[in-house]
Formats: C-alpha cells, sequence, structure tokens
C-alpha cells in the first residue's frame, strides 16, 4: 500500500478556525463589554429575577442543540463522530459570526458593543438556521463547505429577519417562520445548486443500522422534552410565556402520538419506521411557534401538532422520493418534512388565528408578545389593530413568501460558490465515513489502498 500523503493541507481548515478565533479576540478587546447593571438595589434585584427566569431556559435550548440535534444527526451508521462534531463546530462558529454581526448592526454605540443574555441567545438562534440547513447535505460536504455555508447564511438569516419580523410585522415568537422555514429552503437550496440536476444513486454507507437509529431516537427525545423552552424563551415572562409553554407541549404530545399512528397505517405490515418517529414527535414543535403565544383553546394546538405530524410522514413517504425523482433533490436528513411542511402549516395556521382572533383578543397581547427572535419591536400587534385582523393576516402569509422565495434563492447562491474548485469536495465513495475526519480504530472502517489515495487528493485540494 503506498503511503497517503502529507495530511498538512488538511490543516488549512484549523488554521483557518485559528485565525478566525484570533481576530475574534481583537475584537472582544476592543469593542465588545457587558451590559452595566446599575447601582440601585431594586434594579440589580430585577436583573437578578431576570436572568434567573431565563437563564434556566438558555440551559434547556444548550442542551437541545449540543446534544439533543446532534444525536439526531447520528442515524448515518458510518458518521455519527463527524455529525455530532461537525455540528458542535458549527454551532460555536456560527454562534460567534453572528455575535459580530448582530453587534455591529444593532448594538454598536460609541465604539462599544454590550452583550447581554438575550444578544447570546438571538445569534444562538442565527445558528440554528445554519445546523438546520446543512442538514440537507449531511455527510456529503466537507468542513470547508460547512463553514462557507455557515458565514453566507447567518448575514442572510439576519436580513430576512430584519425584513419580516420588523419591516412586515409578522407573529413568529417561536421561528416557525422566520428559522424553520428559512433554514429548510435555504439548505434545499444550497443542496440542489451544488449536486445539480444528476441524480444520485444510494450510498453503500447511507443506511441506517439499529444502533444508529436508536442513538438517533435518543436524540429525538431529548429535543423533544426542551423544546418548550426554545418556544418560549423570548416570550414576555407571564401569561404569554405560560401560554406558549402549554401550546408547545401539547403541541408535540399530539405529534408523537400521530406520528405512531399514521406510521403504523401506512406500513404494510404495521410497524413503526424509525425514521418517521425521528421526525415526526418534533414536527408540532416546528408548527407551534407561530401561534404558541396566541390566545386559542388547547384543542387548537392538539389539532395543528396532530396535522403537523401526518404532513411529516407523509412527506417522507411520498414527497421525498417525488421530489428525488422529478427534481434529482437531495435531502439527506428530510429537513423538508420535518421544518419545511409543519413550517408552511404553522404560518398558516397563523393567518387563521389572526383571522378568527376578535379584537379585544388580539388588543389583550399587546403587552404580552416579547420581540419574536431579537430586534423586533411589539409594533406587530399594533399593525393588527391599526390596519385590522386582514392586514396582518396578509402580512404573516408574505412573511411565509419571503421566507421561502429569499432563502431558497440565497441558498443556491451559497451552493453556486460551494463548487468552486478551491473548496474541497468529497468523492462520492469517501462520502458518509469517519475515517476521513478522525483516527478510528477499526481498521474494517477505514478506506483501503484506493480509498486513501483518493483521501490524500481530496486533502491536497482541501483549502479555506
Amino acid at each position: 500500500m503506498a503511503a497517503p500523503p502529507p495530511a498538512r493541507p488538511r490543516r488549512l481548515v484549523p488554521l483557518f478556525l485559528g485565525l478566525f478565533q484570533g481576530a475574534l479576540l481583537l475584537f472582544f478587546a476592543l469593542f465588545v463589554t457587558y451590559d452595566k447593571v446599575s447601582a440601585q438595589a431594586e434594579d440589580a434585584n430585577l436583573v437578578a429575577n431576570q436572568l434567573y427566569g431565563i437563564f434556566p431556559l438558555f440551559q434547556d435550548i444548550q442542551v437541545m442543540l449540543v446534544v439533543g440535534l446532534g444525536l439526531l444527526l447520528t442515524f448515518l451508521p458510518h458518521y455519527g463522530f463527524s455529525a455530532l462534531t461537525h455540528n458542535f463546530l458549527l454551532l460555536n462558529f456560527s454562534t460567534q459570526w453572528a455575535l459580530v454581526l448582530q453587534g455591529l448592526l444593532h448594538h454598536f454605540h460609541r465604539s462599544e458593543i454590550h452583550l447581554d443574555l438575550h444578544n447570546l441567545l438571538t445569534a444562538e438562534f442565527a445558528a440554528v438556521t445554519v445546523l438546520i440547513s446543512v442538514g440537507a447535505v449531511l455527510g456529503r460536504t466537507s468542513p470547508c463547505q460547512l463553514l462557507v455555508v455557515a458565514i453566507c447564511e447567518v448575514p442572510i438569516y439576519f436580513a430576512s429577519e430584519w425584513v419580516i419580523i420588523t419591516h412586515l410585522g409578522v407573529l413568529d415568537v417561536g421561528g416557525t417562520i422566520t428559522i424553520h422555514v428559512f433554514s429548510c429552503y435555504f439548505g434545499l437550496g444550497v443542496s440542489k445548486a451544488l449536486f445539480g440536476a444528476v441524480r444520485r444513486p444510494a450510498h453503500p454507507k447511507e443506511t441506517p443500522t439499529p444502533r444508529s437509529d436508536l442513538l438517533s431516537v435518543v436524540g429525538t427525545l431529548i429535543l423533544w422534552v426542551f423544546w418548550p423552552s426554545f418556544v418560549a424563551v423570548l416570550c414576555e415572562p407571564g401569561d404569554a410565556q405560560h401560554r406558549a409553554i402549554l401550546n408547545t407541549f401539547l403541541a408535540m404530545s399530539a405529534s408523537a402520538m400521530t406520528t405512531v399512528v399514521a406510521s403504523s397505517l401506512l406500513e404494510s405490515d404495521g410497524k413503526l419506521s424509525p425514521g418517521h418517529l425521528q421526525n415526526g414527535s418534533l414536527a408540532g414543535g416546528v408548527a407551534i411557534g407561530a401561534v404558541a403565544n396566541m390566545a386559542m383553546p388547547p384543542v387548537a394546538a392538539l389539532a395543528l401538532g396532530s396535522l403537523s405530524a401526518v404532513a411529516c410522514v407523509l412527506g417522507f413517504r411520498f414527497l421525498t422520493p417525488l421530489l428525488a425523482r422529478k427534481f434529482a433533490l437531495q435531502d439527506q436528513c428530510g429537513i423538508h418534512n420535518l421544518h419545511g411542511l409543519p413550517g408552511i402549516l404553522g404560518a398558516v395556521a397563523s393567518v387563521v388565528a389572526v383571522l378568527v382572533a376578535s379584537e379585544d383578543t388580539s388588543g389583550s397581547h399587546s403587552s404580552q408578545v416579547s420581540p419574536a427572535r431579537g430586534n423586533a419591536t411589539e409594533a406587530a400587534w399594533g399593525q393588527q389593530g391599526d390596519h385590522g385582523a386582514g392586514g396582518q393576516a396578509l402580512c404573516q402569509a408574505a412573511g411565509l413568501a419571503v421566507a421561502i422565495g429569499g432563502s431558497l434563492l440565497a441558498g443556491l447562491l451559497t451552493g453556486a460558490v460551494l463548487r468552486l474548485p478551491c473548496l474541497a469536495r468529497l468523492p462520492e465513495r469517501l462520502c458518509f465515513d469517519d475515517s476521513l475526519y478522525f483516527k478510528i480504530q477499526d481498521d474494517a472502517e477505514s478506506p483501503g489502498p484506493d480509498g486513501a489515495a483518493e483521501e490524500g487528493a481530496l486533502a491536497l485540494k482541501e483549502q479555506v
């Protein structure tokens, strides 16, 4: 066996990350400081109460993104280390990148950027869009390409959020439109532009095993437990936050039950599909975000959760094969079924909820709805009062259209960038394999002589 080429070019990714971290250190040293707490005792107590109210939810979200989402992506049996590590890497890289952009755009005053927990939360929500989007190309992209996706997507997300929330006044406290729909169609656009119109055959390492499916189901359970915190964390403490938690739990409980029913009915032998369980159980949390803090009967949350689970399961069974066959669309994790279809359903539900809500009910929310995902104001409910329920419903529909159209176009452009020769692109036979990035002890899982040669060729191409 010929000795593999030197791994020096492979170090370009950590070199780039090291330079990025060094630049961030300099940026923070020059411009970033913490918010100053008032010296008055009553103000200090207020800040402490706010911290104790938001930090437990922040911890829940950390567990969701690092552990839950990471394990959900381990359904590929030979790509578990890579899925977990790349998820963790992208979360940290995207959050820090978002803090820089967010600080420059919204919090730069007198040559200082004031950092608090709310800023960190909204930066992490920007990072979530990257974590969701790359699910469409999981296992077929190099770390170089993943970092490029993060660099491109985070500023586009902030622009999209500004148009949808601040300019249009869309109600979306749980990120159904701004996060889930946006990231889904951005990822699909990246996938379409990156892989073109050629339908790729099934990869031998692409089929899940019982062990990998079990780990993925554990990730689903972790996400399911902590999802109400993700939806409710930015709601105004009190009645709105309480209502958001209850509605989210009911929707997710209904989606879990409905997933079992729908999946079993679709299978000829009546058995439950692990892929359906891993995704359909979470669909209710995606759909409920746009209406979670609105005044609606509990049965509406249950119904929305059930409908979103049905849409997700049917999407996996029928729509994904259709899109692959007709449009050669690669969607490795089925993000269209978990985030796209339930997200659209949740946006439609918000239109219906706005139309059926009485003016008295709408008005009672004006002091209870906090800025949706960061830099919006509470003008959304005020707009509904000024323009009527019909005007706000049109805003909701317009926000959905902007999220789909804008993210799809931006994703196509980003995918075209990923095809540049300077970026490392995986040969088909080296996809879905941890041994390309990790020292795997089991020699049976490592590439053979030809694989080692192709791996070396990839390393020589790998540039940031």
